[in-house]
């Protein structure tokens, strides 16, 4: 376990964990120096002390440098105040560049060293020009970031569809991932102006009660299901995973009526029960085992001295004698370039002889009559 501090550079941003001084007690809303990457940066105090397990840490902690003076709270104030005027300075040296860009935001380094400056731009912008009358404007180093939609509204904040700040710039540090398939999982309306933020993107609120609703969509019957309930069989119109209702439609052709009745889960059986699935599972294994002992029927001799290969074979010396071309024999006129005569067999394809020795074609038949005579 270690003792840190949680920090926040902008109002509603990612927090930062830092480890405290140890002679210095901080309240939540006061101000503090502190070292990051970028330098020295002013930060403001959302957890004075807690206990976190070193797993969710990135050890070492950086310690915090002290707590914020007067002085550096004028120094942040002043910093804060000029951000303002130079917006206004860098939007009208891009409308000198005719550069394609949008200003959305800037900040000022706490110790004065640079500036960063936030843009948006649907392609890539060629500002090296832009940059050098900057530096010679505000005499430090200037800093130009290219951000996504997303991030653009993060920025500069807004009031979202549902009437209350956006998510992003208020209460969600990091921006998650969305999909499409978390407004199907919930039943919302597939719209792009009913699910979508002032970013033009899904709403990020769509990720917050997606858990909830996956795991209870396993338990809830789909919308056109046929199950049977207490009063009938009916078919599901609608679900509401709220209060674990299904919404049947019945129709009852006797009366020539059409009813709409809610039921809970315990009330239907809308799926196999453990005798039907063991029923059904016992005709596929049967019928499965059908299909393997006529295949297995189909390939094997049969136990009369192989009457199969027999009718077979009678049945292809049959063919032959009726002029019908044998297996492997090429079309007269064609091979060796010489026709048969009329009432001729079909020269057969030339077969490899061993040294004398008789063709495997020989062997077989030879094979077969012996089997034959063994069974008679």
């Amino acid at each position: 376990m270690a003792t840190i501090t949680a920090v926040v550079f902008k109002e509603g941003g990612k927090t930062y964990y830092f480890a405290p001084r140890e002679n210095e007690e901080y309240k939540v809303g006061a101000g503090v120096v502190v070292e990051t990457s970028r330098g020295i940066e002013y930060a403001t105090v959302v957890t004075p002390r807690a206990e976190v397990d070193d797993d969710k840490l990135v050890l070492p902690l950086k310690p915090i440098v002290r707590a914020a003076t007067a002085k550096d709270e004028e120094t942040h104030r002043k910093n804060t105040e000029r951000r303002q005027d130079a917006m206004k300075t860098v939007r009208e040296k891009i409308e000198k560049h005719n550069l394609e860009m949008k200003l959305i935001d800037c900040e000022f380094a706490f110790d004065g060293s640079k500036a960063v400056f936030y843009y948006s731009a649907p392609q890539r912008v060629d500002f090296r020009e832009l940059v050098k009358e900057l530096s010679s404007c505000f005499h430090m180093r200037i800093e130009l970031r290219q951000v996504g939609i997303r991030d653009e509204i993060k920025l500069i904040g807004g009031i979202s569809p549902c009437g209350r700040e956006c998510c992003c710039s208020s209460c969600m540090p990091d921006v998650k991932k969305v999909s499409i398939k978390m407004a199907k999982t919930q039943g919302l309306s597939l719209n792009p102006q009913k699910i979508s933020g002032l970013c033009g993107r899904l709403m990020c609120c769509l990720s917050y009660e997606n858990d909830y609703y996956a795991e209870t969509g396993r338990q809830m019957p789909k919308v056109g299901t046929e199950l049977n309930t207490p009063d009938g069989k009916g078919i599901v119109v609608n679900v509401n995973m709220l209060k674990m209702l299904v919404r049947v439609r019945i129709e009852d052709k006797a009366r020539d009526s059409v009813s709409y009745k809610d039921y809970t889960l315990e009330d239907l059986n809308y799926g196999h029960t453990e005798k039907n699935y063991a029923e059904d599972n016992d005709e596929s294994d049967n019928r499965v085992k059908e299909v393997i002992n006529e295949k297995v029927n189909e390939d094997a001799p049969s136990q009369n001295g192989g009457e199969n290969r027999q009718n077979k074979n009678h049945k292809r010396k049959k063919k032959n004698k009726n002029g019908n071309k044998p297996n492997g024999a090429q079309p007269a006129g064609q091979g060796n370039g010489q026709s048969n005569k009329q009432g001729e067999k079909p020269q057969q394809p030339q077969q490899q002889q061993n040294n004398g020795q008789p063709s495997s074609k020989k062997k077989k038949n030879k094979k077969f009559r012996n089997f034959q005579n063994k069974n008679a």
